[in-house]
């Protein structure tokens, strides 16, 4: 050590101006908490005490410091000290903002605001210049003091900012300017005023109405959170007035009526056409309602979506829809993030779509104990960034009313805010309390922005309450007397808005009272017009995404020629690009794939059927953990330069491609991805949307999309889709979590030919299949496709298919074993199969070539659904001498397509022929974990299956 720091005074000299004060900061907690700072300081103070401008000595040493030296340290730590102060108002404030319109919350803690905490008197803080803490800070604003209380002022009223959590600095200055420049919230005209109000009556009143009219029913009130609705139209002009073309909206059921009247202009007639003609309410569905059902289809009043067309003369400038959704709340998230990036799209040339995120915009609104709760929200926030999936910029709205159901917050989340969750991705927050409807618009026009700005993702938490219980049948104040005891005593927020422009002088009685009878009109009219109609139930509907009612083509096969010519270009990669020299080996392969002997598997089958597609004009998206490559390692439709890490794509530079090809790597994510590709699908329907789960039984994950979207969502909503589910299945011994895609599921869910699900043995089918399935998508004949695809099956050869299987035909729901039937007057025995297990049967009899196999024959049921009834019956016609027939599976007997197709094969015989199942037990796991296990009961099965029992 020198001799300058052999003394406490000399240890120091080193620091000076803020340097020192960050040294007298650190002391003064190491004074308090010596755990408190990092042990190089915990050392320093050890050995040589405190630094100049604190008190205390070092060990046994008196300091002696010129007086002007401590007086200008004392001021270096008061404006430390004041921007500190200035920094927590900025960070806390919404801790102590008036946030609770009901004020049943406890008192805010404001002692962090305080200059006593950090040591200042309101003197002290006058005597400093206020640019010391705001830098920007008004000409008004002459002392720390007035910065410090001017701040408190802008962050600690009825609209509260969370900035603190977005790193970006960029983006951090603008929200602060934002706040600090006093446009937060911005001024508005006494005419604006008024409409405001207007519009507060209009929602309250049709509450209102439907309250006294239809007693006793559900409609999941907005009421407490009223504002709601004027947010939702100014952010609809805001992007309308910015160019949007379309403004896509997700919301949970409650205020949803309000929203559809009100936002989308649904009519208030066939709103209470509904009510009216809904059953009794003690009748199973309790909920139904005969105006939109049809039989057991259609759904609630509250679950439907709609769309309305903003009109700017002759032309319609913007377009709102709001998707339909179900009960499980936030699960429709994903799929409005799927609608926005659709219309953000240009998928009019080849290579990845050109996205445009200002032709689209997303608002999605939450519930305060779904937010936090369900999984689901997660995931779509985590789109915020990603390349196949950010859509420039989301606007979430959690409409707060601090109850779920009947549950208190403090039973369903473990943080502070329902919009804690945002935090972890960078989104801004704007709390905001549903009482004081200027303050919700100035966050409204906030987020639209900071969308528009940085191009992200913006949340607003509306604090409100709700004016009933969860539904209007329920009494809340058997949970939450308290809260509702306040509830009933709080005037709404329309009544308080009045009461403010009256005092302003803006308004008078007569006035206000105008405007309610004039809405009351307006809803009695629509009502009694209604009444008039009740033998005819007032129908409204109202779909954004129209087909054509018009067959799809059949033609799938494609001409040898176009096929080759195709195979070419998919193989030549740009100059210089160096491809993995064992990928160069697996892709030199398919050369002579299209030739006499050559054979075409499961990925070039796929491949060309891609090409082909996009030749037809019709763009293509696939998604999936690992699609680019393909889990399996089959795909390679993105290769990868093994010197410089480029990538080529050479779907995205094919001569004949007359449309884009997107293809991406998702998240982990299962239910939000298969969301969005069903959103994007719903809203372009010329595109053929795939996803694909990296196993099969990674899509139990997304069950409520498929059980709730997919599988239904031509019944309940009409709305079509052809989105393809690529769900690796197959028995290989790898353990239950990569055997099973669970395909008894959605064979379960089977009816009203809503879907197709295939369980495919050729490459060859697969390429028909996928030509067929993209031809439907836009047209009524459009049915989504849930198909079981392979995993060893890739690079079996006897999946494989020969290039005149490409250039004829199409596809076939059944397939005869080609090494059988050929005397079908002696066939005793009926195989029926589907997917792998069809070619291990082939293997068996392959491997048994002196035996005699005309007791036997093998169909290959490749489309479970649709029931190709009419095909197997031809079949069985042709077998006079049939005694049984088998259906043989490789999953357990509870599992699979058994008990699919076993009540449907014993209609089709009329029980004149014995139908018995060839496979494993019955079993609560899918698959054994053990490899040798595997193998000795699939080796039985087929020997039973073909009567080689007698060779094990």
């Amino acid at each position: 050590m020198s001799a300058d720091v052999t003394h406490s005074g000399g240890v120091w000299k080193s620091y000076y101006g803020p340097n020192l004060g960050y040294i007298q900061e650190q002391y003064e907690r190491y004074a308090v908490d010596p755990a408190s700072v990092d042990a190089h300081y915990r050392d320093l103070f050890a050995r040589y005490g405190a630094p100049p401008g604190t008190s205390g000595t070092t060990a046994g040493t008196a300091t002696t410091v010129e007086p002007s030296l401590i007086t200008d340290v004392q001021r270096l730590q008061q404006a430390v000290s004041a921007v500190r102060i200035a920094e927590s108002i900025r960070a806390y404030g919404h801790l102590a903002a008036d946030l609770d319109p009901l004020g049943v919350n406890a008192q805010a803690d404001t002692r962090r605001f305080e200059p006593e905490t950090f040591g200042l008197t309101a003197d002290e803080l006058r005597s400093l210049p206020a640019s010391l803490v705001w830098e920007e800070a008004p000409d008004e604003i002459e002392s720390a003091w007035d910065a410090v209380q001017r701040l408190r002022e802008l962050y600690t009223q009825s609209i509260a900012f969370e900035f603190s959590h977005v790193h970006d600095l960029g983006e951090r200055l603008w929200l602060r300017q934002k706040v600090s420049s006093g446009l937060v919230p911005p001024p508005m005209t006494d005419e604006a005023r008024s409409a405001l109000l207007k519009r507060l009556i209009e929602v309250e009143q049709f509450e209102t109405f439907l309250h006294r009219t239809f007693v006793g029913q559900k409609r999941f009130s907005i009421e407490g959170t009223d504002v709601l609705v004027p947010m939702l139209d100014e952010i609809v002009q805001v992007f309308a007035r910015g160019g949007a073309a379309h403004i896509l909206m997700g919301m949970a059921h409650r205020g949803r009526l309000n929203v559809l009247a009100h936002v989308l202009g649904k009519p208030y007639g066939s709103i209470f056409s509904e009510f009216h003609h809904s059953p009794n309410k003690d009748l199973f569905p309790s909920e139904g309602s005969m105006g939109i059902n049809y039989g057991w289809t259609g759904d609630v009043k509250y679950h439907l979506g709609a769309d309305r067309a903003l009109e700017d003369g002759d032309r319609i400038r913007t377009t709102i829809t709001l998707a339909n959704n179900p009960s499980h709340l936030e699960f429709v998230n994903p799929v409005v993030e799927g609608f926005t990036r659709a219309a953000q799209d240009d998928r009019s040339q080849p290579g990845y779509p050109e996205q445009n995120a200002g032709r689209a915009a997303a608002v999605l609104i939450h519930g305060d104990a779904a937010f936090p709760g369900e999984g689901i929200v997660s995931e779509t926030l985590n789109f915020n960034k990603l390349r196949g999936y950010q859509n420039g910029g989301t606007v979430h709205i959690i409409v707060n009313n601090r109850i779920g159901f009947t549950t208190d917050s403090h039973d369903s989340r473990s943080t502070l805010y329902a919009s804690d969750l945002a935090k972890g991705f960078e989104i801004p927050i704007v709390h905001v309390n549903a009482d004081d409807p200027e303050a919700c618009l100035a966050a409204i026009r906030m987020a639209a922005e900071y969308r528009e700005q940085f191009k992200k993702d913006f949340l607003i938490d509306l604090i409100g309450y709700r004016r009933h219980g969860h539904n209007e049948m329920d009494d809340p104040s058997a949970t939450q007397s308290l809260v509702y005891e306040k509830v009933s005593k709080h005037p709404t927020v329309a009544t308080r808005y009045a009461e403010t422009l009256r005092r302003k002088g803006l308004l008078d009685d007569s006035r206000i009272e105008a405007m309610k009878r004039q809405v009351d009109e307006t809803l009695q009219q629509a009502y009694d017009r209604m009444k008039a109609l009740t033998d005819r139930p007032y129908h409204y509907h109202s779909d954004s995404f129209p087909r054509s009612d018009a067959a799809p083509s059949k033609m799938t096969a494609v001409p040898l020629e176009r096929l080759q010519d195709i195979n070419r270009q998919l193989l030549e990669v740009p100059e210089g690009f160096h491809v993995y020299p064992k990928l160069e080996r697996i892709l030199q392969r398919r050369v002579d794939a299209l030739n006499d002997d050559g054979a075409v598997d499961w990925a070039l089958a796929e491949a060309l059927a891609f090409a082909t597609i996009l030749e037809d004009g019709q763009p293509i998206r696939l998604s999936g953990q690992d699609s680019e490559r393909g889990t399996f390692a089959h795909r390679h439709l993105v290769l990868h330069d093994y010197k410089t890490g480029n990538t080529f794509c050479p779907l995205h530079r094919l001569p004949q491609a007359k449309a884009s090809f997107g293809v991406y790597n998702s998240p982990l994510s299962e239910a939000s991805v298969l969301g969005f590709e069903y959103g994007y699908n719903v809203f372009a329907p010329e595109t053929l949307v795939l996803w694909e789960a990296q196993f099969g039984d990674f899509a139990n994950a997304a069950q409520v999309i498929f059980d709730q979207f997919i599988s239904a969502g031509l019944a309940k909503w009409h709305q079509y889709s052809n989105l393809v589910m690529l769900l690796p299945h197959g028995y290989e011994g790898q353990g239950p979590e990569h055997s099973s895609a669970r395909l008894e599921r959605y064979l379960q869910s089977c009816a009203e030919r809503n879907w197709t699900v295939a369980n495919l043995s050729s490459a060859a089918q697969y390429f028909h299949l996928l030509r067929r399935q993209a031809a439907s998508g836009r047209t009524t004949e459009a049915r989504p496709l849930v198909l079981m695809t392979p995993k060893s099956l890739l690079r079996n050869a006897r999946s494989a298919a020969p290039a005149s299987s490409l250039t004829e035909g199409s596809f076939r729901p059944i397939l005869e074993e080609p090494l059988l039937g050929g005397k079908p007057k002696k066939t005793e025995r009926l195989i029926l199969c589907s997917g792998k297990v069809t070619l291990d049967l082939q293997a068996g009899i392959e491997a048994e070539p002196e035996r005699k196999w005309d007791w036997l024959h093998i169909v290959r049921i490749e489309q479970l659904y649709p029931f190709p009834d009419e095909d197997i019956t031809a079949v069985l016609q042709r077998l006079p001498a049939l005694k049984e027939i088998v259906w043989v599976q490789e999953e357990p007997k509870n599992m699979g397509a058994w008990t699919y197709m076993e009540p449907r094969l014993r209609e089709l015989t009329s029980g004149n022929i014995p139908v018995r199942y060839i496979g494993r037990a019955e079993r609560s796991s899918t698959a054994s974990g053990y490899a040798d296990v595997h193998n000795i009961e699939q080796r039985n099965l087929i020997a039973n299956a073909l009567k080689l029992i007698d060779t094990l």
